[in-house]
């Protein structure tokens, strides 16, 4: 085999408006998790114009493809990418906006999307100068438990082929375009939600010695389950529990409730801490709520588990960022204690996610992922679409080009 990463890049560079529009179009598109209907179509659609036979319906809406290459059996690299939306209305004012009211693509996943059919473009001209498969795993729902990636698997996605490794790749406006961040080892955590509902008996709230206080009892609840990061899990293994949420079914300010609703969130980058937390959540929180009179429902809903790089797919993916890159454009990152479903890869096979730098020079397109002005720099889309082709070639069996 004889490809260099100039060619790549040359090849990427015939291609980029195309991907760019290709952008464009499912940034003005969005759809919500497990609903990405239309962006599975346009996907399957474009693999179909470039003569690629693209299998569809895997997890509902999620896609798979191959470029097998030479001996396609000796070796199978996957590249991932999510094709959902989330729930927010759109603020920005550009002509690639969101037409789907309440939808936006505030999370990147348009950009994953496109970057994966970039490379997928890119490797299928090259087919015949390297040895292996690559599949390219398009795929729905990272947004909502139980994950778009746990239904892949399920449903075969690592499977005929067997993937040997699997790479992602994720927008990251704390880096500027140009640059790559990588983490071995464990990265991001997992991610659990918890529901409760606080009864108590209201009334007047001049009378509380009548009532049963829910909301007094959620505030002592609230303050005692930092008990389980603090006093709970071992001091070396980042923990996080906080409640996002606090509702009641009525209550003025003169009147007590007699229901709060609660929501929250644990995570940690420990499986079996994870699962021990989860019991001192029970405990702490039916002692307290009893203990104060009240009546206690509570729900964990298990979400994903925490997401580890695999230090040798890690180690080749970065040393193919320095040469694509440069090495002035690789980072280290620290670990991170939000979510990606991701995990469910790095829990079966070899795998590593790694952070794409989507921010301008300039200081521009640096809003944080998850909010209404969520934008890239559409050079990113470059960047991105040949580093993930170059990753998968250079992971071909871990053979040289």
């Amino acid at each position: 085999m004889n490809i260099s990463s100039s060619e790549i890049k040359g090849i990427v560079k015939e291609i980029i408006t195309e991907i760019q529009s290709v952008r464009f179009y499912l940034h003005q598109h969005p759809e919500p998790s497990f609903k990405e209907f239309n962006t599975a179509d346009y996907v399957r659609d474009k693999l179909i114009s470039w003569g690629l036979s693209p299998l569809t319906g895997i997890a509902g809406t999620g896609l798979l493809v191959l470029i097998e290459g030479k001996n396609p059996s000796s070796h199978t690299v996957a590249l991932r990418a999510d094709m959902d939306a989330l729930p927010i209305q759109e603020l920005s004012d550009v002509p690639y906006k969101s037409v789907n009211e309440g939808f936006m693509h505030a999370c990147g996943h348009d950009v994953h999307t496109a970057c994966l059919l970039g490379a997928v473009k890119v490797l299928n001209e090259l087919k015949h100068k390297f040895e292996g498969t690559v599949k390219a795993v398009f795929q729905p729902g990272e947004e909502l438990l139980p994950g778009g990636a746990s239904m892949m698997i399920a449903d075969g996605a690592l499977k005929n082929p067997d993937v040997n490794v699997i790479f992602g790749q994720h927008v990251f406006p704390d880096l500027p375009v140009g640059k790559a961040g990588f983490k071995q080892g464990q990265y991001m955590a997992s991610c659990d939600e918890i529901y409760m509902t606080v009864r108590g008996s209201g009334g007047h709230g001049a009378m509380p010695h009548r009532c049963v206080d829910p909301i007094l009892i959620s505030a002592h609840l609230i303050i005692a389950l930092q008990q389980v990061v603090s006093r709970g899990v071992n001091p070396i293994i980042p923990a996080v529990l906080s409640i996002g949420k606090i509702s009641s079914d009525g209550g003025a300010t003169n009147i007590i409730p007699d229901q709060v609703f609660l929501q929250g969130t644990f995570r940690t980058l420990d499986e079996s801490e994870r699962f021990s937390a989860h019991e001192k959540i029970k405990k702490i929180a039916f002692s307290i709520v009893e203990g104060m009179g009240g009546e206690l429902d509570l729900k964990i809903d298990v979400g994903y588990p925490a997401l580890i790089n695999e230090e040798k797919a890690t180690a080749s993916a970065k040393q193919a960022a320095m040469e694509f890159l440069g090495a002035e454009n690789v980072v280290d990152l620290p670990v991170r204690m939000t979510a990606e479903d991701f995990s469910y890869y790095s829990q079966v096979i070899p795998s590593c996610f790694y952070r794409l730098g989507t921010a301008s020079p300039d200081g521009n397109f640096k809003h944080p992922v998850h909010t209404p002005y969520f934008d890239v720099d559409q050079n990113a889309l470059e960047t991105g679409v040949g580093l993930f082709a170059w990753i998968a070639l250079k992971n071909l069996g871990n053979q040289g080009i």
